[in-house]
């Protein structure tokens, strides 16, 4: 049978009794559907901006009145199916001129320009949903976690997993003791893979050589907070992951999905120490290597102990063991440890199985354990948050989970990006072996991009 908007709300919040509940702030558009501004709608953002409108329910649909790109081209897909949206290429002129007309924002653009954003639409006391990783740096997510509860608005990240069945049972199936003590998680992914219609595009030299910037697009919005620097395609439009500058590598791009499911389950939080133990060479140019393995410590946490956790990427991976009951790897995954059993997911954690024979495995299947956390919806972020909005409930992935989750990545990242193993005091934000890294940690942002300081 076919479930309603209507059953799905009254369920919903049955099991989600004892849950924390906020009050409804939908305050500007009468009809009961949001008003909503989508900055960056190309690409990626296409993605996020299409689950609120063109629905076969069409309560499901929200009222998007404003687009923002600093790219036409990449726009026009969005511009075409939304004719009726205001057209802005800078956010800040769109809040200047429409803040009072806008309940919700979503944010799709490139990572280093996620948090001034973010942070725009949050001082206006707009709820927001951003693209993973939600920011560049650590203090970044510090300030958006102390934002979200100060300005009392709904936040998500818009990582899919998160809202899926799988990522529940991978931590129900923990928490009803079937993988024991978890010490180990192992985790791979196949990229990045290099080309000029991949996510990642190496120049032929470093720095790239200045080139025409695009009609129609424009490259000082573009940049943002960073600093400026002459114009190449291997930057923008898609090929920016590649720059620590930018992006956060494969490792801050995938983290978000692969590791979501053993953080979440484990409770894993901030790890004391995480080291680079093998990074491919490349020259000191601030771009991500090919090929790397990276190792997190994290201490006990109550009950529960401590655990060490690889990430290995560019088609790296962990050589098989005999426990895990298969012959080959695929080509991205992720492998709790335990001392009961493993368990394994793909590079989403969307359909998790226990490493057992195939027979116990078909068995097993038959008798799964009791659910005991709320499932979403149509397993989908943005309608997740939408309904947060609506209805006064904090989405899975909420500010104030998803910036640690983001934080344990982006520690990482700091170490590969220096080949090094760096000593982490979460609570100060501090590198306490490589005090120059905490020049990373908070980076510099151009005038006219600040935002935050004063929280």
């Amino acid at each position: 049978m076919r479930t309603t908007r209507r059953d799905f709300i009254k369920s919903a919040s049955l099991l989600s009794a004892g849950a924390v509940f906020i009050p409804n702030m939908m305050s500007c558009s009468p009809s009961g559907r949001l008003n909503v501004a989508v900055i960056g709608v190309g690409g990626q953002g296409k993605s996020n901006w299409s689950k609120l409108i063109n629905q076969k329910d069409p309560t499901w649909n929200e009222n998007i009145v404003a687009l923002c790109d600093v790219d036409d081209n990449r726009a026009a897909d969005a511009f075409k199916a939304m004719p009726n949206a205001k057209r802005f290429k800078d956010y800040r002129v769109m809040f200047d001129k429409m803040h009072k007309e806008i309940d919700a924002v979503m944010v799709c653009t490139p990572d280093h320009s996620h948090f001034p954003a973010l942070m725009a639409a949050m001082e206006l006391g707009k709820h927001v949903i951003c693209e993973k990783p939600l920011a560049h740096n650590i203090w970044q997510l510090r300030t958006l976690r102390k934002a979200a509860k100060h300005y009392n608005v709904i936040t998500q990240m818009a990582n899919q997993g998160h809202a899926t069945n799988g990522i529940r049972q991978v931590k129900e199936w923990y928490e009803a003791g079937l993988l024991g003590n978890v010490t180990e998680v192992i985790a791979w992914f196949d990229g990045p893979d290099f080309g000029p219609t991949k996510y990642f595009n190496k120049p032929a030299s470093f720095p790239p050589p200045e080139q025409p910037i695009p009609a129609g697009f424009d490259w000082d919005l573009w940049l943002g907070p960073a600093a400026f620097r002459p114009f190449n395609n291997t930057y923008a439009p898609k090929t920016w992951r590649g720059y620590f500058d930018f992006g956060n590598g494969e490792l801050g791009d995938w983290c978000c999905h692969t590791l979501d499911a053993p953080f979440w389950a484990l409770d894993l939080g901030l790890p004391d120490v995480v080291e680079a133990e093998f990074k491919s060479p490349v020259p000191d140019n601030g771009y991500v290597s090919d090929q790397a393995i990276m190792r997190w410590e994290f201490p006990a946490r109550g009950n529960k102990v401590p655990v060490k956790m690889h990430w290995y990427e560019g088609g790296l991976k962990p050589e098989v063991r005999p426990e895990w009951y298969t012959d080959k790897l695929p080509g991205s995954g992720m492998i709790m440890v335990g001392d009961k059993m493993c368990l394994a997911t793909g590079g989403r954690p969307n359909t998790p199985a226990l490493m057992m024979p195939k027979g116990e495995w078909e068995t097993f299947q038959t008798k799964l354990p009791e659910k005991t956390i709320p499932r979403t919806f149509e397993e989908n972020p943005q309608r997740e948050w939408i309904d947060a909005i609506k209805n006064g409930k904090v989405p899975g992935s909420n500010f104030d989970y998803a910036t640690q989750l983001v934080e344990m990545s982006l520690t990482g990242v700091l170490a590969q990006r220096f080949n090094t193993r760096i000593e982490y005091d979460a609570k100060n934000m501090k590198v306490t072996n490589h005090p120059e890294l905490d020049n990373y940690i908070k980076e510099p942002a151009r005038k006219g991009f600040s935002f935050g300081e004063n929280l």
